[in-house]
């Protein structure tokens, strides 16, 4: 079991080799392209298998911050993911990405930086899955608002792609869970496992796709990520003082703002748009997860 603790605790250099090489070797990833789908799939299944029932309790002893925390996902990075998209210049697929990411939940992994950092775990744990079971509705009623300008939004195929890969496998491995009992342990060990296996290919594949895009307008594109990923975390951090919460809490929603599930954003641009519309969810499953492992030794030290 050793393999698959050394994997699931090492996202951020995993990602990052994988999209190197990725970019350098594309053929080797491209024949992962009608499977993208299911490798995601597979990472909601594990967030059910491992995802304990009672840690949701925290929608009922702080539905107030559970409220905020939402209403700050979905307002705070869609709109800088628009602004961003709409002043920048890029083509219009590629903008249209910015977008999508930006409308996404909170990703999965932000409940383990939230834990490394010393943040509110609980707290952390039902914003992200109170946000992904919201998401078939509330990413592409976004989507379809801020991006329509910029392409045709498909609302109801791209809801029911969220519905597919999203809320069943994560219902589906809650139930596996309860029918396996104490038989589940083994598998909350791999779980996480096959979800990082699973974003790293998802992502690698969007890189290898886009390997003449990125040699274009790679830079560009980077820096567009890196100040909207910034700005997310100060906006979460700042929003959650403002609201007047404890430092843990803090933490939690700034973490929680920063960290978009740029693989559901990779997910529905392949799956419904281009590989160039893919583009900016690869690079900012990269940078977040970094600057995220940065900003995690940073608040342990202090």
């Amino acid at each position: 079991m050793k393999i698959f603790k050394l994997i699931s605790n090492n996202l951020a250099p995993l990602t990052l080799a994988a999209a190197i090489a990725a970019y350098i070797f594309p053929h080797v990833f491209l024949i992962f392209e009608h499977f993208f789908l299911w490798f995601f799939a597979a990472t909601m299944f594990s967030l059910g298998v491992v995802l304990d029932p009672s840690e949701l309790k925290q929608v009922r002893h702080q539905p107030k911050q559970i409220g905020l925390g939402l209403l700050t996902q979905y307002t705070v990075m869609p709109f800088l993911g628009a602004i961003a998209a709409y002043s920048s210049g890029l083509p219009n697929d590629i903008a249209l990405g910015l977008i999508i990411v930006a409308c996404a939940p909170g990703a999965m992994a932000s409940n383990v930086v939230v834990y490394l950092a010393g943040g509110a775990l609980a707290y952390s744990i039902a914003l992200t899955t109170v946000a992904t079971l919201l998401s078939p509705l509330l990413t592409p009623a976004l989507v379809e608002w801020l991006g329509g300008a910029l392409l045709p939004i498909p609302f109801w195929p791209m809801m029911q792609t969220i519905i597919l890969i999203v809320v069943l496998p994560i219902i589906l491995g809650m139930i596996v869970k309860h029918l396996m009992g104490d038989k589940t342990r083994v598998m909350g060990e791999i779980a996480p496992a096959i979800a990082v296996l699973s974003i790293v290919i998802i992502c690698s594949y969007a890189v290898a796709a886009n390997q003449e895009r990125i040699a274009d307008m790679g830079m560009q594109l980077f820096l567009i990520v890196v100040m909207v990923n910034l700005v997310g975390y100060l906006a979460g951090w700042q929003l959650a003082k403002l609201y007047g919460f404890e430092k843990k809490l803090q933490i939690a929603l700034s973490i929680e703002i920063g960290m978009q599930n740029a693989g559901l954003g990779v997910a529905l641009a392949l799956k419904h748009f281009s590989a160039a519309t893919a583009l900016p969810g690869a690079i900012f499953a990269v940078w977040c997860i970094l600057t995220a492992a940065g900003m995690t030794a940073y608040l342990r030290k202090r």
